[in-house]
């Protein structure tokens, strides 16, 4: 800390009580000078030689006979008078960051300037400050801090202007010429540590972040540290991360940690002006500065406190541009009154359609670009919008278990999502199979409308097999679900015979090449014959290994899912017969049929395709 000595005699202002302050000397004194409740007995010789304020007030008193004067509303109070009458004895003062504001703004007031004496403490102030405080980065900071108590004086000398110019300007100082010491306690494993002066340069340069002045700053109240952070923007030298980094630290610094402190009605004014001024000071490119998590809890916090509707609707606009780098705990924002489910359902559908028409503006333009950044940011924005979809799913299971959540809520939620975001639908079915458990009450109706959310054709095989057996879903989507497994099953199975096939008859080609020629006309003639022959061969292979896993999986159905599909394989069976009599090769259901008993696959193959009407 820099420091400056003024007088040399040792002499000082002795106490007499607590409420007066003399000097001893020989002389009596002849005036007598109340600042505040302190009382000091002084002479007036060194008093006016320096002061032309109290030359005026002395030569009014004088007039009125009277050798007391009455110095009201005097900046930085006794201490600070002390100061400027031990000048004017040239007693030993010595003015540092913590005082000296005081006793700026004390000799402003008493007017001890050029005019009435050469080198007087207006004067060794100015040069103090100048070539010493506000070249210091701690001593500025201090300074600050001590100019607050002293308004409007400190204001309109300009020392709090210069303070802060001062800081902002240090601020965007390359970190490998920092020379000053600075607090930076974060991110490192030696706790509380100070880097101070004296630190080689190489070690210096390597060990300087670029967000080193972040802890000192935070030391400031809001105001002050408003004005701090618009003038290290205004530089334009400072990167929006470190911004960012910056307002996430003060916050944590002076926010409350527990909702009763934030919203106590002893501080919410104070959190509220907090909380909106850390909101104007988020960096103007809303893609950079702040992570997604962060301002989730800028946004708790507002809604807690009050905050403005416009700061609101602008943290929903900032997290809306990287929503996929939340997490569903970051999104469980507890709702306020007039709401009557737990969590606001609303604000986070807000959010997502925010990002999604942010996504499709993107989309356009790479589209209208078409160059090879736009391309790259186009899969980057797909595989974004997967991670949104899946994290809106996981958000709709954890919201699912609440009585008060509408079913129109639940659903605009979940259809807020594109259909190319959610390539599987595993996480929306559980979501819906949570809704159901809790909502036993929902009408055929709206669990129709609810399950139609659901595309069985993305359901994973497992999935697939739990929604088989589940007793809460509707009979239409469990025979969906069905029809679709046996579907993905034959087609599995026929792509692998067509594999085999393929391989067989390029082997066969190549060395029956020269006898084609021969034959093409009989080949052509028995064309038809072979293809009939084929389909047998390969509907027998698929009935053979189809009876197996239809028997497996059949048994593991629930009775009520057997007997659905027994009444469609009835009801296939007598829209076959009408058709081919080839269909009348087997009256068992798959349900009931044994190895040995399925006698024509062909009757079983076209049965399962008219299942479903």
């Amino acid at each position: 800390m820099k420091f400056m000595k003024l007088g040399s005699k040792p002499d000082a202002f002795l106490s007499d009580g607590k409420t007066t302050r003399y000097v001893s000397s020989e002389l009596p004194t002849d005036v007598t000078i109340f600042v505040g409740e302190v009382k000091f007995l002084a002479h007036k010789f060194p008093l006016l030689s320096k002061s032309n304020c109290l030359q005026k007030l002395v030569s009014k008193a004088n007039e009125e006979n009277s050798e007391e004067i009455h110095l009201i509303d005097f900046p930085g109070g006794p201490k600070a008078f002390e100061i400027c009458a031990k000048f004017c004895y040239g007693m030993t003062v010595t003015l540092n960051a913590y005082n000296v504001v005081a006793a700026r703004c004390a000799a402003e007031f008493l007017e001890m300037t050029e005019d009435i004496e050469r080198g007087n403490l207006v004067f060794k102030i100015e040069v103090f400050l100048n070539s010493s405080i506000f070249r210091s980065w701690k001593d500025s900071i201090i300074v600050l801090q001590t100019a607050k108590s002293l308004l409007p004086w400190s204001e309109d000398l300009k020392i709090v202007a210069r303070c802060i110019d001062s800081i902002a300007s240090k601020t965007s100082v390359d970190p490998a010429n920092i020379t000053w010491s600075y607090t930076y306690n974060r991110k490192l494993a030696e706790v509380d540590r100070i880097v101070e002066d004296g630190i080689k340069y190489q070690k210096k340069m390597d060990s300087v972040p670029t967000d080193w002045w972040v802890e000192d700053v935070c030391e400031l109240e809001i105001d002050l540290y408003r004005r701090v952070m618009i003038a290290v923007k205004s530089k334009g030298r400072m990167d929006g991360s470190v911004i960012g980094e910056a307002l996430k630290t003060y916050a944590v610094r002076w926010l409350p940690d527990t909702v009763n402190a934030l919203a106590s009605d002893a501080h919410i004014k104070r959190n509220r002006s907090l909380i909106e001024t850390i909101i104007c000071l988020l960096p103007s490119d809303r893609n950079v500065g702040c992570s997604c998590s962060f301002l989730l809890k800028l946004m708790k916090v507002a809604i807690l406190v009050g905050a403005d509707d416009a700061m609101r609707e602008d943290l929903v606009k900032r997290v809306g541009l990287k929503l996929h780098e939340a997490s569903v705990k970051d999104l469980l924002i507890l709702a306020q009154s007039p709401q009557v489910t737990r969590y606001d359902v609303e604000l986070v559908y807000r959010i997502v359609t925010q990002y999604f028409v942010h996504q499709k503006f993107n989309r356009n333009t790479d589209v209208i670009e078409r160059s090879e950044k736009g391309t790259e940011n186009l899969l980057l924005g797909h595989g974004s919008s997967l991670n949104v979809a899946r994290l809106m799913d996981e958000y709709l299971a954890e919201i699912a278990d609440d009585p008060n959540l509408s079913l129109a809520s639940f659903i605009d939620l979940s259809q807020s999502i594109p259909e190319f975001a959610r390539p599987i639908h595993d996480r929306l079915y559980k979501a819906i199979d949570i809704y159901l458990k809790i909502h036993p009450s929902l009408t055929k109706a709206d669990k129709r409308k609810i399950c139609g959310l659901i595309d069985v054709k993305k359901l994973t095989t497992e999935t697939s097999m739990h929604a088989a057996q589940n007793e809460r879903l509707p009979l239409r989507v469990v025979v969906q679900v069905l029809f679709f497994e046996q579907v993905r099953a034959s087609v599995s199975v026929e792509a692998q015979n067509n594999s085999r096939d393929s391989s067989s008859v390029m082997t066969s080609n190549d060395e029956d090449c020269p006898k084609e020629l021969d034959s093409c006309k009989s080949l052509k003639h028995n064309m038809g014959h072979m293809k009939i022959s084929e389909d047998i061969q390969k509907t027998k292979k698929l009935a053979k290994k189809s009876s197996k896993n239809s028997r497996s999986g059949m048994q593991l159905l629930p009775s009520r899912s057997r007997r659905i599909f027994d009444k469609l394989w009835i009801m296939g069976k007598g829209h076959g017969e009408s058709r081919s009599p080839e269909t009348s090769g087997s009256s068992q259901s798959p349900t009931s049929v044994v190895p040995g008993d399925m006698k024509s696959s062909g009757s079983y193959t076209r049965q399962r395709r008219h299942s479903i009407s």
